[in-house]
């Protein structure tokens, strides 16, 4: 019986304390298993990871570039600051531009109160934006028999392009568009209802906001249940 392969382990430092890690994993992944904050909106255990909302960018030394921890791998010797003024300044940064790029309005949402961009909001310290709000005219897709898409919520997280793909294996959802006037969209932009949805609601899921959400769990105190989907658990034991 040949012997296992030895596992290539590094050495870093995460916020002052020194941490193991095998190589390839990735400097979030690192710190989650140390129990180190770093917030994320795009990023989902069980799904890839497409470093689409900055919120995890950290520090690392000898480099004046900030990394993406979803994404950025780590290496031997590496030095790590996951929190510092100008993080805290960057992340305030990324979710005014989020509140002012779209219609986020907490008090008429349906995830008002479950929603991950409202609480980033409230432990970022975000009491205002100081941005000028674009107020774009989005619609909202309700053909769907179960579902609703509200574009207006929409933080182009990607998270039901890539569980439609990678979990469900049905490739519904992608991106039109380019720039500030990207948008997800089912099909060739058809509406929802309309599209080959095979109505599983793993899209629904995921959503970080009120982007889509179940028709029949509008005012339900407990909107969502990601940490109920099967399949993306089962991935998380594996890993």
């Amino acid at each position: 019986m040949s012997p296992a392969p030895a596992v290539d382990i590094k050495t870093l430092t995460i916020d002052g304390k020194e941490v193991s890690a095998r190589a390839g994993q990735t400097i979030l992944e690192v710190a989650r298993e140390n129990s180190i904050a770093i917030p994320t909106l795009c990023h989902l255990d069980g799904l890839s990871d497409v470093g689409a909302c900055r919120l995890c960018m950290v520090e690392i030394a000898g480099t004046p570039k900030l990394f993406p921890a979803c994404v950025a791998t780590v290496e031997e010797g590496q030095v790590v600051t996951t929190s510092s003024d100008r993080l805290k300044k960057h992340r305030r940064t990324i979710l005014e531009l989020l509140f002012a790029e779209r219609n986020h309005v907490c008090s008429v949402c349906v995830a008002n109160g479950h929603c991950e961009l409202q609480t980033l909001g409230q432990e970022q310290g975000l009491t205002h934006i100081r941005l000028p709000y674009r107020n774009p005219k989005l619609e909202i897709d309700g053909s769907h028999e179960r579902f609703t898409l509200d574009q207006n919520r929409c933080i182009l997280c990607t998270r039901c392009v890539r569980v439609c793909a990678e979990v469900e294996g049905a490739h519904i959802w992608d991106v039109m568009g380019r720039g500030i006037d990207s948008m997800v969209i089912t099909d060739l932009h058809q509406p929802w209802g309309e599209s080959a949805c095979t109505r599983c609601g793993k899209c629904v899921q995921v959503c970080p906001t009120g982007a889509l959400f179940d028709k029949s769990k509008v005012g339900s105190p407990h909107p969502k249940y990601p940490e109920f989907l099967p399949a993306l658990q089962m991935m998380r034991e594996q890993q």
